[in-house]
């Protein structure tokens, strides 16, 4: 956890997180040097998100592979620099962005198999002459509409779990 706030605060608001690494009052330029650090360390597949809401996180934010903003209270510095904004300043909703993240990767995933494979599977029967002017349409325009229809799934499911 980086923080301008006193030591005392930081160390009693990390333990409840149950946040190992706490850097206290700090300016601006010493998280950025910190995030550095950080930077320098982390594996290659790795990424660091940094949240913040102050003008004095927007470096921060910027420099970080991911910036969230808490966008409520935040100020316009912040929210510009960042990433991703929180519009209503609940942290657990990036438990549930990145749940829906989760699952809409599943979807475009299930949508890129199935356009493929209807294609191929049109293609190869084609090929052998065996598919009409009618399975090349469905091909076509019938897997867009499953993929439509697939990813409606999403839309009203609970993915605040």
């Amino acid at each position: 956890m980086l923080t301008g706030d006193l030591k005392a605060n930081a160390d009693a608001m990390a333990d409840k997180m149950g946040i190992d690494e706490v850097y206290s009052e700090l300016l601006p330029q010493h998280k950025v040097e910190i995030l550095e650090s950080f930077a320098a360390r982390k594996q290659k597949n790795r990424k660091i998100a940094y949240v913040g809401d102050g003008m004095n996180d927007a470096p921060v934010l910027a420099r970080a592979d991911i910036g969230i903003a808490m966008g409520g209270l935040g100020t316009d510095a912040a929210i510009e620099a960042a990433d991703i904004v929180i519009m209503n300043d609940e942290p657990e909703k990036l438990l549930t962005a990145i749940n829906i993240a989760n699952e809409t990767k599943k979807v475009v995933y299930q949508n890129i198999f199935i356009a493929f494979a209807v294609k191929a599977a049109v293609l190869v029967l084609g090929a052998g002459g065996l598919a009409t002017m009618w399975e090349a349409v469905f091909a076509d325009v019938g897997v867009a509409l499953i993929a439509v229809l697939n990813a409606m799934r999403l839309t009203g499911r609970r993915m605040d779990r």
